[in-house]
């Protein structure tokens, strides 16, 4: 009797003190990986990095994240895959691709849904903009804030465009979307999706006479030296998104989920002041090299056009509707 009582308080002592070595052992880091498509010294690039060290600090490194630039870890259909299923922690996904994962999101595609980027940034910033957050949550992603990717235009190799009438017979690339192509063939355009590494040849060729993109992607693309016309058409203002996965998400403290998400919002806030900035060094360098670029004072008939493109679309998605007329009367 003696000998068994002995043996007990000898086991329980052992496990007092292997759980006070346990407490006494510092907390283990939970390294993050995060996915971003684009390189150093990119403005998203610089924000994620920021959001990275940021979340380090403050948590006095409980989360350790890292970036990982270039898309080493995959294109984003991938990235969109492996951050629903928690391989990875974070990213910054474009809401185009995003489409068919969250059929909400091709709502962002319409063209001229928006009718500025400050108009964008209302939107996606307020109540709107969380019925989109609400949508991606539903499929893994909690999207914690919202980037840019500004105002995407139109250029060519022939001449500017000031009315629908110049879109005409001109072979435009497109990114690969129906809602794309729809907007070009509606403007009297030949629609071409097309690998975007494959567009500067197809332009210098003459395969292609156009394309669409922002004022950085014009520039870093060298597309400026072929297509020497950029017309302010600003058709599409797509958000992007800074996403945790949410079973990242789900395994932090109340304490460190504001963290994050405080952090989110300053990135969100940086990367948006360093794209107009990378903007605008993009408009001077491309103005420097000989480009043309104009301003369209009316777009109401571009606009107009595009009305077949949102019945279609909500003839497929009436359910819908009713988000489209919130952002469409929003401004």
């Amino acid at each position: 009797m003696q000998t068994t009582t002995f043996m007990k308080k000898t086991v329980c002592a052992a496990a007092v003190a292997a759980a006070m070595g346990a407490m006494s052992l510092p907390v283990q880091a939970e390294g993050w990986r995060g996915w971003n498509i684009h390189p150093e010294g990119y403005p998203n690039t610089e924000a994620l990095e920021a959001f990275a060290e940021r979340v380090a600090e403050r948590t006095e490194g409980r989360i350790e994240p890292q970036v990982y630039n270039n898309g080493v870890l995959g294109d984003q259909p991938d990235a969109i895959e492996q951050t629903r299923n928690g391989a990875l922690d974070f990213a910054n996904f474009n809401m185009g691709p995003m489409g068919p994962i969250v059929n909400e999101t091709n709502v962002l595609s319409l063209p001229f849904i928006f009718d500025s980027i400050d108009h964008m940034h209302e939107v996606m910033d307020g109540e709107i903009g969380q019925q989109f957050a609400d949508a991606l949550a539903d499929k893994n992603l909690i999207a914690l804030s919202w980037f840019d990717s500004g105002a995407r235009s139109l250029y060519n190799t022939s001449h500017p465009i000031e009315t629908p009438e110049d879109v005409e017979g001109l072979k435009i690339r497109v990114m690969n979307n129906d809602l794309y192509v729809e907007m070009i063939e509606a403007l009297g355009g030949n629609a071409t999706p097309m690998a975007y590494g494959e567009v500067f040849q197809s332009l210098k060729t003459g395969v292609l006479d156009g394309a669409e993109n922002n004022y950085p992607s014009f520039e870093s693309s060298n597309h400026y030296e072929v297509a020497e016309y950029y017309s302010l058409t600003e058709h599409l203002i797509i958000p992007e998104c800074l996403c945790i996965a949410k079973a990242s998400w789900e395994s932090l403290s109340e304490e460190d989920q504001e963290i994050v998400r405080e952090e989110a919002i300053k990135a969100s806030e940086m990367q948006r002041q360093l794209w107009v900035e990378g903007s605008q060094e993009s408009r001077e360098i491309v103005l420097d090299a000989g480009v043309e670029i104009n301003e369209i004072e009316d777009k109401t008939p571009f606009q107009d056009l595009m009305e077949p493109v949102y019945a279609g679309f909500i003839e497929e998605n009436p359910d819908l509707e009713e988000l489209i007329d919130a952002i469409r009367s929003s401004n």
